[in-house]
């Protein structure tokens, strides 16, 4: 993974053109992916909480995680380090 950029909202990685969301002029934001920002907003308002439950439920629905337990463990340690989940 050669510096992967990933969603600092919800973790997805940001691949493809479009992958990345979009800011108030048309141009892509290079922090949140599509499914989070849309014209220079969050689509969505939620907590980090209900952001990991809405990931374990799409990514299990995809069959992302063998064990979700350790998903949502992995995410609770990883999503404070995103910038939208950052204290401070």
């Amino acid at each position: 993974m050669m510096n992967e950029i990933y969603c600092q909202s919800c973790g997805m990685p940001m691949r493809e053109e479009k992958d990345f969301g979009k800011n108030a002029d048309g141009s892509r934001n290079e922090d949140y992916c599509s499914y989070c920002f849309q014209s220079g907003a969050f689509t969505w308002d939620t907590t980090m909480e209900g952001m990991i439950d809405f990931c374990l439920q799409h990514g299990g629905e995809e069959g992302f995680f063998a064990d979700r337990e350790k998903a949502r463990r992995d995410m609770l340690a990883w999503f404070p380090t995103l910038k939208r989940w950052k204290k401070g």
